[in-house]
């Protein structure tokens, strides 16, 4: 045991990836279905480890809190600003009521059972399961004008108190969103995420678990036109048209593939390369003769792309709206195959509304998605490098906006760095949606921001915890756990009625999405996933999900400048 102080002492940063690794693999281990998650996995083995003593810089523990805080705010910026439109507000009010009603439980059990800042603070990051208010709570103590001691007590009791309310703050969604709100209303999750994906995609073929489609969504096929068919003499513009979802890619005549443009007539005996949705090449054959093999040694190349959507003109159409506004001549030979929305795979149905900021995976040849692109948005292969020079400067708004300090009721209140480093990264990852020629901070990187920044952060706060979180424990005990069950069940039991019978939200999957949005809950939102079957609840959770950690981050300072009380020394 010296020894491992002795290394502790000389190299503290030995401790934090410690505290990493075994707080992820603490976060994996499973029991049923259940599983802890890294994060709250690396707050306990920070807290176990943190029993030896260990020495950290504070200020490494806020650069690490920042970076994560911006790099949320970043990739949240463009769904939460462009989610502010009357086609989502019934959601929107739904999720912000979710997030308002947990700060009034929180505030309601602090002043009831005369909980200090610190405390009331991790009750709401367990029961709420934003682990970000632990960061801006904590930055927000600080600056109080307390002695060094009452501060770090009251930092303790924000990382104790998230520790005991996060396991049920986690389950408690769960069992309400998979099992107690279908079970008094009467829905089968299942059957309701099979006829919203029907009414989404015009019917198509839903997959009970373990199906699969065995035939891609876009193909290649080939045909020779006969001396009666439909589309000899037809130019491929006007075979396109008369396909609706497919298009001519080549021309094959006496065996040599031939140049060819819009306005090229087809004749007798040509081969023509079709690419298009499986269902229209399958009745293809009326129009444009029998179907043959492909030529020997004939190649045609094709590119999937993914271009993040920019064109705020587009912003609320449908997928469906896209193909029907736009003249053949400009969208034949091009493909939407998927869209992706704050980092997840949005239901690629006809009906989805598309948002500026969706990454849309298009497939189609290079010259034709070059003759789309720039109506659309731009090139995500463009932007695989950060630019560091927005990147400081927005960091740096961050901590300047931290900086200020306002008043509420005559009580003095900062959002503070974590806070401000949000709400810079919000604005920044908007400005870069709508001008996309600055401020690039690829997905890639801006994850590894997220999660390591928080991986780190919450390990440092664990070793600093060490030995005052058993105090905390003992004198809390078991009331702290009941008052973070309250907390995660009283908001959506009170919302969930609201929403329905007042926001008018009906539709049982959307119901249920806007719930598991609304109070932040993932393990909960990958639950209705499962049940679902299909990706329909994403569409509602996304716009909730984006809303929430918005307001669930900021209620760290707001509770820390309401509850005046402070530990007994």
């Amino acid at each position: 045991m010296d020894l491992i102080h002795t290394l502790f002492g000389q190299a503290p940063t030995l401790a934090i990836f410690l505290t990493v690794a075994v707080g992820f693999f603490i976060g994996k281990l499973t029991i049923g279905r259940f599983v802890l998650g890294g994060i709250a996995g690396t707050l306990i083995a920070g807290v176990v480890i943190g029993q030896i003593g260990v020495d950290i810089d504070q200020g490494i523990k806020n650069i690490f809190f920042a970076l994560f805080i911006y790099a949320v705010g970043y990739q949240g910026g463009p769904q939460f600003f462009h989610a502010l439109n009357l086609r989502t507000l019934n959601q929107l009010v739904s999720a912000f009521a979710m997030c308002l009603v947990g700060l009034g439980v929180v505030l309601a059990a602090a002043w009831i059972f005369d909980l200090d800042r610190g405390t009331a603070a991790g009750l709401a990051a367990g029961g709420l399961t934003q682990s970000a208010i632990i960061g801006t709570a904590g930055d927000a103590i600080a600056r109080l004008d307390l002695p060094a001691e009452t501060i770090q007590i009251m930092q303790t009791n924000v990382a104790v108190g998230y520790a005991v309310c996060y396991i049920f703050g986690s389950l408690g969604p769960i069992i309400l969103i998979t099992w107690f709100f279908p079970l008094i209303t009467g829905w089968d999750i299942r059957k309701e995420a099979v006829d919203l994906a029907k009414k989404m995609s015009g019917g198509r073929t839903q997959l009970e678990p373990g199906q699969f489609h065995m035939v891609l969504p876009i193909g290649t096929r080939f045909f020779q036109l006969g001396s009666g068919d439909a589309a000899v003499g037809r130019t491929t513009l006007q075979i396109d048209a008369s396909l609706d979802k497919g298009a001519v890619e080549a021309i094959l005549r006496d065996g040599k593939a031939i140049e060819f443009d819009d306005d090229t007539p087809v004749v007798q005996g040509d081969i023509l390369a079709v690419s298009g949705r499986i269902p229209v090449l399958e009745g293809a054959g009326t129009l444009l003769g029998r179907e043959v093999p492909p030529p020997d040694k004939f190649d045609l190349v094709g590119e999937n792309r993914e271009v993040v959507l920019t064109n705020r003109l587009l912003n609320g159409q449908t997928i469906q709206d896209l193909h029907d506004e736009t003249t053949v001549k400009t969208r034949h030979g091009v493909f939407i195959t998927g869209v992706v929305r704050a980092g997840r795979d949005m239901p690629s149905y006809p009906g989805l509304a598309l948002r500026t900021g969706d990454e849309l995976r298009l497939t189609g040849r290079t010259k034709d998605l070059d003759r789309v692109q720039g109506d659309l948005g731009y090139k995500i292969s463009a932007a695989a490098i950060t630019d560091f020079v927005v990147f400081g400067i927005g960091m740096a708004v961050g901590v300047l906006i931290g900086m200020i300090q306002f008043k509420i009721a005559g009580i003095p209140v900062t959002v503070g760095t974590g806070g401000g480093c949000l709400l810079s990264g919000l604005f920044f990852g908007w400005l870069r949606s709508t001008h996309p020629r600055y401020g690039a901070l690829p997905l890639g990187a801006s994850n590894y921001l997220r999660d390591f920044g928080l991986a780190v952060f919450v390990g440092i706060v664990g070793l600093t915890a060490g030995p005052q979180a058993i105090t905390t424990l003992q004198q809390y005990g078991l009331l702290l756990f009941f008052l973070g069950a309250g907390v995660t069940l009283i908001p959506p039991l009170i919302v969930f009625p609201f929403s329905y019978y007042v926001l008018r939200i009906r539709n049982p999957i959307e119901a249920l999405g806007c719930v598991a949005g609304g109070r932040s809950a993932n393990p909960a939102f990958a639950a209705l996933l499962s049940k679902a079957g299909n990706s329909t609840p994403i569409v509602s959770f996304t716009v909730t999900y984006a809303v929430a950690n918005v307001f669930l981050t900021l209620w760290g300072p707001i509770i820390v400048g309401v509850i005046t009380t402070n530990p007994a020394q």
